[in-house]
Parts: C-alpha cells; sequence; structure tokens
C-alpha cells in the first residue's frame, strides 16, 4: 500500500512539474501570438472608415467635409491642422488651408493673393 501511495505522490509531483513547464514555454512562446493579436489594425486604405463617421456625424448646419465640424457656412470650416495650415478665404464663401511652409505670419496668404493675380 505504501508502494503505491508513492507512485501516486510521485506522478502527481511529475504531472504538477510538466504543467510548470508547459506554462513557462506557454507564456514563452504562446504569450507573443497574444502580444500579437492585440496590437491594433491600421485603418482601413479605401474611404469607407471616413464615409461612416461623415453618415454618422450630426450636424443641422454645415459639416465640414475636411474636419467634420458643424458651422454655419461652408467658408467658417477650421483647418484640420491649425498649427501648421493657414486659412485662406478666396471670396464668394470659399475658402482653403494652405501650408505655413516655416514662412513669417501672414506670408503665405500674401503668396496666395501673389499667385491668384498671376505675379508669382
Amino acid at each position: 500500500m505504501e508502494l503505491r501511495a508513492l507512485v501516486l505522490v510521485f506522478v502527481a509531483m511529475f504531472i504538477g512539474n510538466a504543467t510548470a513547464q508547459f506554462g513557462f514555454f506557454d507564456q514563452m512562446f504562446g504569450g507573443q501570438q497574444q502580444q500579437q493579436q492585440q496590437q491594433q489594425q491600421n485603418v482601413r486604405s479605401d474611404s469607407s472608415w471616413y464615409q461612416a463617421q461623415y453618415e454618422n456625424a450630426h450636424c443641422d448646419k454645415y459639416l465640414c467635409p475636411g474636419t467634420l465640424s458643424c458651422v454655419h457656412f461652408p467658408h467658417h470650416c477650421p483647418c484640420a491642422w491649425p498649427s501648421t495650415e493657414d486659412k485662406v478665404e478666396l471670396g464668394e464663401g470659399i475658402a482653403m488651408c494652405a501650408s505655413k511652409g516655416g514662412y513669417k505670419e501672414g506670408e503665405t496668404l500674401k503668396k496666395i493673393e501673389l499667385a491668384r493675380k498671376g505675379l508669382l
């Protein structure tokens, strides 16, 4: 009877040890797979994500297509990157955003006006 108990204890220790070892390997190799699965996916390369955001946005006035801002008039739309873009109103309610390009304050607006007049 003692031999049988000793064998059972030995088997229990062996199974416990094997489980611990496989748990270690699971963490080492299986854990990497879990980390890889948790990485965020890139946004789709087509416009379906943007279209869904646009269609689900609530605005009872004008919804700016570039920023999804809700404004009273199209020329009130803000630039998407105001720290690097200047807003230029071209007249008749038309506005655009242009890169500041490292110019001095207001220099982008001057260059656009010169280009509109054909002087640049």
